[in-house]
Order: structure tokens, then C-alpha cells, then sequence
């Protein structure tokens, strides 16, 4: 028996391969197939089953496809409805892969038909748990994304997920092998560890959402502190439950090259976003007017997802030679299957063709320290517990995540600092500000990491009663 556990670290996500004998499963499978298939024929086995914890929000699974090239059925738990065919366990129902079993546990309070896979080894013996976003490492799946839960609140769904970690989850033996669906950066929990695999018996030690005394105490500590999910998530269930677009289909038509002669005007014609994913540190330099700066190397799918909201939006992409494919596979993750193509020899192309360019004024944290006065307006995009932890004194909290409520308030008129943590975020931020026609700002390099290195800005002075408007 072989159990892999495939992480994608920018989508905080584990899918798992097991392979028992001539047979394998895959439990909750990225969109993008192949990597399985490459498992698959280099192990020479036979996929027999394609496990589905419960209808995803954060990402686009790739259950069709992989259904598709393989012929192995899609398994979901009790309860779910899907609008292709599939078969629909039975709680308790036990399915056979080679040696080994799976044993299915009905977990809903997540979703309604969340479901966790028991693994029986050769000898019998439960070995493993892959939880989806039932049981995180540290946390539990937020009870507030189940989609057309009728009359259920999140109070009631958070009280059906404390029966179902009580029922199915805490009397497994301390010895059994946890494997999430997510960990710590993704939107689906908000306490999770950085560990990715863990045993049960450390969980029930150290897991908080494990250790309530009673369903009063677990629903009332899960759901505190929750935000607002990310406005996408609907339509990508809406996508894992109704079906999708083949990602061979999404890759032919992204990967087509457009001039730079033509970029402006196709731009115009489709009503399409341009979306730069260049490095904040090219993207500040030289830019096309109006373009979106999302960099690749960073949390890339996941922001596109927050702020573009649409997923059917069009999309032409502006990226570095050689990362186009790359660039396309992210978005479809999270279901941005309409890009429309790239721009040919990238941003270089657009300047030789005398395209307009634009670009941001940058400064780094040692001139932010010589302009900063007591009378400067600064602008704090991080999340709000990164700045109540800790940040500028009497700066604005106004979280990346809601630019889309804040920016009607700005006074263009009125000149601000700009800053996240690093930079990526701010960067964002600055593309989106200058597109509404905001300019009269600048954006600190390195955000508030590289401030608080500077002698004017020690963090004792950082520490102060939250600014939020």
C-alpha cells in the first residue's frame, strides 16, 4: 500500500493518491489531471475509484476529467446531488481498492454532504482519515459555506459539525493518520497549522475546535472570528456540483498569442480584463494603462479569485516568456476559465510596438522614513489581525480583500502612503487605486516588514488602538 499526499502550497491543498496492488484512488484531485496519470501508468495500475469529500469552494476539482480519461467513477457521500452521474455512498458503505478498503463517514456540518474516507489497511487495521474540510490540523472546516442549506444557519451547521467530530471522528483510535484537505493560508478554516499530515491522538491534544467542552462552547468558538468567505467560492461550487469546461478545451484557447499591435484593441472588442502577473518589482516600473497587477509568485489564484469575483470575466493576460501555461492552469483552479490569450513577447513587445505605458510611484522604506510626518496619511492593506498585532501609528486599516468598498471612498485629491507586508498586496492595491483614476499615492517597497527595519520606525512606536475606516 502507497498513500501520497500531493500538496499545492499556493492553494493551501492536498489531494492524495493511494495505490494497493494493481488499483489506486485519488481523493479530492486538483483540476489539472496529468501529474495523476503520470502516477498512474508509472506505477501500471488502474485507477478504480475518484473520492470527492464534499462539493469544494475554494478550487475547481478535477473529478470530471479525470473521470473522463480513466472511466473511474466519482464517489460522493450521502446527501450530495450532482448534476453528472456518480455514485452516492451510503454511510458505512465500504469500497475495495486492491488490498486495502475505504470506509465512508458521513461528517456533514461544513457542508451538508461533507464526508470523511476511512482507510483499512491490508491487515484490517484503520490506518488513515482524509478529512476534506471536516477536520483540519488545528481548526475545523467554517460551517458558513454550505450552499442551499434551507433553513440551516451557520449556528445550526456549526452544532451538525460538533455531532459529527464527536460521533465519527473522536472515538477513531489516537493512532490513525490525519490527512486534510487544506492547511494553514487557506480561506476554508482560520486556525490551521502549518503541518500538512498529523496523527489523531496530537489532534484531539491540540486542536481547539477538539477540546470545547460542550456543542455550546464548539459553536460559539468556531465561529468567532470568522470573515467574510471570498466572493468566488459560490461559483466554484456551482462548477464541482454542475460540471465544467475540459482544461484541455480552457488551455487551447488561453494559449493563444496575441500581437502587441492588436493587444489594445482586442482588449477593447471583448471587454476583457488585462491581468499582469510580472513580479510587483516589474510591474511598479512600466505597465500597460489600466492592467490588473496579480504577480504569479505569490498567492496568485486565490486573489484573482477575491477581487476579479466573475469567473466567467474575459481575460488577456500579460506574463514573463515561458510562464503563460502556468499562468492559465492557476486561474483555472479557481474556475477562470476565460482567458482569452497572452500578449505575445510579453510587456517588452508592448513597449517596443510604442504602446502608452504607465507606472507607479515607488519609494523605498528609507525615503517613507524621511517624508513620513506626523501629518502623513498612510494606508495599511494587510488583513486586520496582522495590523491590530501591530502597525503604523494612526495609519488606515483598509484590508486588500474589500478594495472593492474602499476605493469609492478615497479622496484622489489627497496624497497617501500605500503599504502591505512585503509588497505583493500593495502592489495589487496600487494597480486597482490607478485604474479608478487614483494616482495621487505612493507605495512603499517591501511594506511594513522593511519600514520596521528603519531607524525612524521602531516597533515599540508601532503598537496602538486599531484605525479602521
Amino acid at each position: 500500500m502507497k498513500v501520497e499526499q500531493i500538496y499545492t502550497g499556493c492553494l493551501a491543498q492536498g489531494a492524495y493518491y493511494i495505490v494497493s496492488e494493481n488499483e489506486a484512488a485519488i481523493i479530492d484531485p486538483l483540476r489539472e489531471v496529468t501529474p495523476y496519470l503520470d502516477r498512474l501508468e508509472k506505477d501500471k495500475v488502474t485507477l478504480k475509484y475518484i473520492f470527492e469529500t464534499h462539493f469544494h469552494a475554494d478550487f475547481v476539482s478535477g473529478h470530471l476529467d479525470l473521470s473522463k480519461k480513466t472511466g473511474a467513477p466519482v464517489v460522493y457521500g450521502p446527501t450530495a446531488q450532482p448534476e453528472f452521474e456518480a455514485i452516492i455512498a451510503e454511510d458505512g458503505q465500504i469500497f475495495t481498492i486492491g488490498s486495502i478498503k475505504i470506509k465512508v463517514l458521513h461528517t456533514p456540518g461544513h457542508t451538508m454532504e461533507s464526508t470523511t474516507y476511512l482507510l483499512i489497511d491490508e491487515n484490517g487495521t484503520e490506518t488513515a482519515i482524509f478529512t476534506g474540510d471536516t477536520l483540519f490540523l488545528g481548526d475545523v472546516g467554517r460551517p458558513d459555506l454550505a450552499q442551499k442549506a434551507g433553513s440551516l444557519t451557520q449556528e445550526d451547521l456549526a452544532g451538525i459539525l460538533y455531532e459529527s467530530l464527536q460521533t465519527k471522528i473522536m472515538p477513531l483510535d489516537d493512532s490513525i493518520t490525519v490527512y486534510p484537505a487544506h492547511g494553514a493560508g487557506s480561506a476554508c478554516g482560520k486556525n490551521m497549522q502549518k503541518e500538512t499530515v498529523d496523527i489523531l491522538g496530537n489532534q484531539k491534544k491540540t486542536n481547539y475546535a477538539l477540546n470545547q467542552p460542550d456543542k455550546a462552547s464548539f459553536v460559539r468558538e468556531v465561529l468567532d472570528g470568522l470573515t467574510a468567505p471570498p466572493k468566488y467560492f459560490g461559483m466554484n461550487v456551482a462548477l464541482n456540483k454542475g460540471g465544467y469546461e475540459s482544461l484541455d478545451i480552457v488551455m487551447d484557447k488561453g494559449l493563444t498569442p496575441v500581437l502587441a499591435e492588436d493587444f489594445e484593441a482586442y482588449a477593447e472588442e471583448t471587454g476583457a480584463l488585462i491581468l499582469d502577473t510580472r513580479n510587483p518589482g516589474d510591474f511598479w516600473k512600466g505597465f500597460i494603462p489600466n492592467s490588473i497587477n496579480i504577480g504569479l509568485k505569490g498567492d496568485f489564484a486565490p486573489w484573482v479569485g477575491t477581487l476579479i469575483v466573475d469567473v466567467k470575466h474575459p481575460l488577456l493576460l500579460v506574463v514573463e516568456e515561458g510562464t503563460e501555461e502556468e499562468a492559465i492552469t492557476r486561474l483555472s483552479r479557481v474556475g477562470f476559465d476565460n482567458v482569452l490569450g497572452y500578449l505575445k513577447g510579453g510587456f517588452e513587445a508592448w513597449k517596443n510596438s510604442g504602446g502608452e505605458t504607465d507606472e507607479i510611484h515607488r519609494i523605498s522604506p528609507e525615503e517613507f522614513s524621511q517624508q513620513f510626518t506626523a501629518d502623513s496619511k498612510v494606508i495599511d492593506v494587510r488583513k486586520i489581525s496582522e495590523y491590530s498585532a501591530e502597525h503604523i501609528d494612526n495609519a488606515y486599516n483598509k484590508p486588500l480583500d474589500t478594495i472593492s468598498d474602499w476605493v469609492k471612498t478615497i479622496n484622489g485629491a489627497e496624497h497617501f502612503f500605500l503599504h502591505c507586508a512585503g509588497g505583493y498586496r500593495s502592489m495589487i492595491a496600487a494597480s486597482i487605486l490607478n485604474s479608478h483614476g487614483i494616482r495621487n499615492f505612493t507605495e512603499i517597497e517591501g511594506g511594513f516588514g522593511a519600514i520596521k527595519k528603519t531607524e525612524k520606525f521602531p516597533t515599540t512606536d508601532f503598537i496602538c488602538q486599531s484605525k479602521v475606516i
